[in-house]
């Protein structure tokens, strides 16, 4: 019997830089105004994503892990690797930064956090903070004191169909306007630097993570950016944004028919637009999805435009 994909039902974080954009976009069933983020493919205890349909519907990809390893290869590991979100930007999100695995497993518990970002669409001139411009810790410490957040931080514009990976230690935060499609390790851990003297509903302040978010930071910024390589398939447009030892990332585009003959131990797929079929299963913007092991050749049908991911 053929494997079938692995159709997931996403979680929703609310926080209040979020808006309505989930369900004005992708047609989601958002539980508030203020709601930030989509976990569409997560095992990540705060935001479980559920099997939505076949064999194992209503296990949490959590359980799969746990108890049906031959799903993924029978890869290694405590957690599944990988979490795959959406986030709207509706304000400003708070400056951050976060650690890596030793820091996060020393200090959290969890693996630490590289990710990466694929706008997905944006408000004309939209910004995010990228990096900052100081060069020795005790400049950074100084800065911090006294409050210098517009000479110290780094502002980069972007536009729909950006890239841009974030290693663990980058100072980052998007900023109003933004709907982003990320992928990042399977971790929540994040150190708040900076976060515009805002207060929550009931008037307090958010936290801050001074100390921590100047124990991990890159210093100075380093910008490491991958090249992209685009690939002209029969019907279908490839686009490998980046392979490291964290994640592939691509962006798949199909016009009509594409043909897929991979290796990999299993792939997360997110559309982000349009309708199609994969292997005569129908797909459409919104669904995520996990292609197990096993699965094989695959065929992308219609007019549509996917995030493909694997560790």
């Amino acid at each position: 019997m053929r494997k079938e994909p692995i159709f997931l039902t996403p979680a929703f974080q609310e926080y209040l830089w979020g808006g309505k954009a989930l369900r004005e976009v992708f047609g989601y069933d958002i539980p508030s105004e203020v709601t930030a983020e989509c976990w569409g493919i997560s095992a990540h205890e705060n935001g479980l994503s559920v099997v939505t349909k076949g064999e194992y519907q209503g296990k949490t990809l959590k359980e799969l892990w746990e108890n049906h390893r031959e799903l993924f290869g029978n890869r290694s590991g405590d957690v599944f690797p990988l979490l795959a979100k959406i986030l709207d930007a509706n304000n400003d999100l708070s400056v951050q930064v976060h650690p890596d695995d030793e820091y996060a497993m020393k200090h959290a518990g969890e693996l630490g956090k590289t990710e990466c970002w694929y706008i997905i669409d944006c408000e004309e001139g939209a910004q995010m903070v990228f990096g900052h411009n100081l060069t020795t810790k005790t400049q950074v410490e100084e800065s911090i004191e006294k409050g210098e957040w517009s000479s110290f931080l780094r502002k980069v514009k972007v536009k729909p169909g950006d890239f841009y990976y974030i290693p663990n230690g980058t100072i980052h935060g998007l900023c109003k306007g933004i709907l982003v499609y990320e992928i990042q390790q399977n971790s929540d851990t994040t150190y708040r630097l900076y976060d515009y003297n805002r207060v929550d509903a009931n008037g307090n302040p958010r936290p801050l993570h001074l100390k921590e978010s100047v124990d991990v930071m890159a210093i100075p910024h380093h910008e490491a950016q991958p090249i992209w390589k685009v690939e002209m398939l029969p019907g279908a447009m490839v686009t490998t944004f980046i392979q490291n030892e964290f994640f592939s990332v691509y962006k798949f585009q199909i016009r009509s028919e594409g043909k897929f003959t991979w290796q990999y131990p299993f792939l997360l797929v997110s559309v982000l637009r349009g309708v199609g079929k994969i292997n005569n299963v129908e797909i459409k913007k919104g669904d995520h999805f996990i292609l197990p092991a096993g699965y094989g050749d695959f065929t992308m049908t219609g007019e549509v435009e996917c995030i493909v991911s694997h560790v």
